[in-house]
């Protein structure tokens, strides 16, 4: 909490362009500390909210990671698709994935390797229509 709370005072001093001596001042001022590493938790609150009062805004900018199994319900009801259309059960799969990957089961499989199996199993049937047909 410490080191958040002293970088946004930091991010906050560059973004409102304060130099040295306008930012050891604030301090004084606000929190009666001469640097930003004398300050306990009140005094952070104290000059954050005294940054904010001066015109900072605290954009933080989120980086959203991907859902990964969001990613992978499409493959995942493709591969069950085709298992089906091809009369093969999970564990067909599933052996793909310990086979190919070293994975136990095909759902713990990432994106990359799930489209492999999918290539996989589209190649096996093709491989079994050339055969009926």
């Amino acid at each position: 909490m410490r080191k958040r709370e002293l970088a946004q005072i930091h991010i906050a001093k560059a973004q409102l362009g304060l130099d040295d001596d306008t930012y050891r001042g604030m301090l004084w001022t606000v929190a009666r500390v001469r640097t930003s590493a004398e300050l306990d938790h009140v005094g952070r609150r104290r000059v954050i909210e005294h940054l904010h009062s001066r015109g900072w805004k605290n954009e933080k900018k989120r980086v959203r990671t991907p859902d990964a199994t969001y990613a992978k319900k499409p493959l995942i009801a493709k591969i069950g698709a085709m298992l089906t259309a091809s009369g093969r059960p999970w564990e067909y799969a599933d052996g793909m994935a310990r086979h190919m990957f070293k994975v136990e089961k095909a759902a713990w499989c990432d994106v990359r390797q799930l489209r492999k199996i999918v290539a996989a199993l589209n190649y096996d049937a093709k491989r079994k229509q050339g055969e009926n047909g």
